[in-house]
């Protein structure tokens, strides 16, 4: 009984321990979408760069607040010094306030708020474009991370298929049917399979080390995974639709375009300072003996040499900069979602042949000469030739598609938003 319990609780442990490193696989496996949202959460450079936004969203506050009232309080007509020793030197004392307003004309205050609002606009466009380059960085990681795992899984499928061929030669050596010689350059070229794969362990260590810093993650490389489709898609629209969507998305264009609303609006502005804004004011006091009274006064500065003109000659002029700015930004979208385009489309152009003949030929070619030398009717060069053409045309395949998806990548990045998963 007592030998049943200790099994009965080992294997309790034993599965909840499975349960539990089960559970850890599934958690640091991470799809696409999971690492972008992470990445949208974390980044610690995104974080301080909305940060701004926030601050140009409190500058509104500023912009839209009045000008602040002048109180001022005074006594005159103090005489402490006079010789008369019964004179009292309050007797006689003026006492006055006053309180002042300046009145803002033209809708100063309006005006400031409104470029003020456009700041945080503009703030908020050019923090979406920063998320837009770092996606883009970060899906090329992704996409990194991806191929290198695929270029792992097939070093090992060519080491496992190499070490069968060799066990095969192994025994063809035992029975006399394979030279010694032969035999040694088969096991000679192991050590270039074995490289491979070492150095495509090393490429997907690395990039998952990138991915991770810029999750701003400290986990463990051996406890983080990506997982996603490693693959190409055969469709894609034409570049006229793209170029459409990206004059709605991009959001340094949109940044442009809210640039020259700002500036309209600093110009107005700045017409508005050169007007005259009053100061009313209100002042009461005191005449000796229990004398009040109370008066009013405007006072009008006279605009006769400064009205303002510099800055309404500067900020005529920025509307025209950044209308220019915007010509620009708007012909860089163009460029950006053509070139994206064409190299979308050129590696799809190179994909489809290894797709539809080059890969199921490169088997077949590797598997019939194996098969030939196997039954002595190929030379040992044409079996390593063969070995290596197949490991060539697999790698550029991998190779290609790991390169349409960064075009893809580039696309979106071109386009502003995900067109291409």
């Amino acid at each position: 009984m007592k030998l049943r319990n200790v099994l009965f609780r080992f294997l309790l442990l034993s599965l909840f321990s499975l349960t539990l490193h089960t559970a850890a696989d599934a958690q640091s496996r991470m799809n696409w979408d999971q690492v972008k949202q992470s990445f949208l959460a974390s980044n610690p450079t995104l974080a301080a760069d909305e940060s701004n936004v926030q601050e140009m969203k409190a500058e509104e506050i500023t912009a839209y607040l009045r000008p602040n009232p002048q109180v001022t309080f005074g006594v005159d007509q103090l005489y402490p010094f006079y010789k008369d020793p019964a004179y009292q030197p309050f007797s006689n004392a003026l006492t006055t306030g006053s309180i002042t307003y300046l009145h803002e004309r033209d809708h100063k205050r309006e005006l400031r708020q409104e470029s003020a609002q456009e700041g945080t606009r503009i703030a908020s466009s050019q923090h979406e474009d920063l998320t837009r380059n770092m996606i883009f960085n970060l899906r090329s990681l992704f996409v990194q991370t991806l191929q290198d795992k695929a270029l792992v899984q097939l070093s090992k499928d060519e080491l496992d298929y190499y070490d069968h061929i060799i066990d095969i030669s192994r025994t063809r050596l035992k029975d006399g049917d394979l030279a010694q010689i032969d035999f040694d350059r088969i096991v000679l070229q192991r050590v270039q399979y074995e490289s491979d794969l070492q150095a495509a362990e090393v490429s997907l260590r690395t990039s998952k080390i990138q991915l991770l810093q810029l999750l701003d993650q400290r986990t463990p490389i051996d406890q983080f995974d990506v997982d996603g489709t490693f693959d190409f898609t055969d469709q894609l629209d034409p570049v006229t639709q793209f170029r459409q969507i990206a004059l709605a998305e991009r959001p340094d264009l949109q940044a442009a375009m809210q640039s020259v609303q700002q500036s309209v609006t600093n110009h107005k502005l700045a017409v508005a300072n050169g007007s005259t804004d009053p100061t009313f004011g209100v002042d009461a006091g005191a005449n000796p003996p229990l004398d009040p009274y109370v008066g009013f006064n405007v006072s009008i500065p006279l605009r006769i040499f400064d009205r303002n003109q510099g800055e309404k000659k500067r900020t005529q002029l920025d509307i025209g900069r950044n209308q220019q700015l915007e010509d620009a930004a708007r012909a860089q979208v163009f460029s950006d979602v053509d070139s994206a385009w064409e190299q979308v489309n050129s590696n799809l152009i190179l994909l489809r042949p290894y797709k539809a003949q080059y890969l199921a030929q490169a088997v077949r070619v590797r598997d019939t000469v194996t098969y030939a030398y196997q039954h002595g009717g190929a030379s040992l060069m044409d079996f390593l030739n063969a070995q290596s053409d197949y490991r060539n045309v697999q790698m550029a395949y991998l190779q290609l598609v790991g390169a349409y998806l960064v075009a893809a990548g580039q696309l979106n990045l071109a386009v502003g938003r995900e067109v291409i998963q």
